[in-house]
């Protein structure tokens, strides 16, 4: 019998994650890494100082490190790469599919960060990090226009990017739509918003929340303005009313935490 169509861009999909690599970089992101074992690990680079502070993590890993100079460093990173004298090639990970997530939730309503073509990897490092401490389910971006699995992210959510799911979907707008019909409340974050977030989350404390955030500066597409239930903001107390995104997931991962 053919297999259905999305079976099989499932599989063409699983196929392309897992034949690229990158490399980690950081004691952190490389410490989380290499005690982390669903992480394909390729190979690892360190200076003798890294290697003494990573030797437990080395030791669960069971990977055998390659030793350099600090000034012969031999791992193919960006020279203005902060690598701390560690680097690790890994294969990306496999977050699996939205309803993985987005129907799994061991404490209250599911909670989910959707990210609007928000590229700055230090920004989704940081939002993940986030999500982590908040219980968030995943967080969610497309496979265009969004900050990818990179050493740059991996260093920004300092071992983060091992345990939140970050999921890459094709289409936010559908991702929404599909959200709505497994019975979340969508609501777009923008300063226009006629309720606080808060006020939001208050007639909707026992629903799963997805959260939606846009890029510094253009904020969230007309499309996802359109496709969400509603436009929410943040509580001002000054004039100047505007927040770093990753700020901004933070302060809305508190208020949806606060109220489930």
């Amino acid at each position: 019998m053919e297999k259905p169509k999305w079976v099989i861009e499932k599989e063409q999909s699983k196929k392309a994650t897992s034949q690229k690599t990158v490399w980690l970089f950081g004691i952190h992101a490389v410490k989380d890494a290499l005690v982390n074992p669903v992480r394909e690990k390729i190979q690892l680079v360190l200076t003798l100082n890294a290697a003494a502070k990573l030797a437990d993590a080395i030791a669960q890993s069971g990977i055998e490190p390659q030793i350099c100079e600090p000034r012969q460093f031999s791992a193919p990173l960006d020279p203005g790469s902060v690598h701390q004298g560690a680097a690790l090639e890994v294969k990306i990970l496999d977050w699996g599919t939205l309803a993985d997530h987005a129907l799994a939730s061991d404490t209250g309503a599911p909670r989910l960060i959707l990210l609007d073509q928000v590229t700055d990897p230090h920004n989704v490092g940081a939002i993940l990090r986030s999500a982590e401490v908040f219980g968030a389910n995943a967080v969610i971006g497309t496979q265009r226009h969004s900050a990818p699995e990179t050493g740059s992210l991996a260093k920004s959510a300092s071992g983060s990017l091992e345990r939140q799911p970050y999921l890459r979907l094709r289409n936010l707008a559908q991702t929404i739509l599909e959200l709505k019909n497994m019975g979340y409340i969508v609501l777009g974050l923008d300063g226009a918003g006629e309720e606080t977030i808060e006020q939001a989350l208050e007639s909707h404390f026992d629903k799963p929340v997805a959260l939606v955030f846009g890029a510094e500066g253009p904020g969230l597409r007309q499309r996802t303005k359109e496709t969400v239930d509603k436009l929410v903001r943040i509580e001002s107390s000054g004039k100047f009313g505007s927040l770093n995104v990753s700020n901004a997931a933070a302060v809305a991962l508190y208020a949806a935490r606060h109220v489930s």
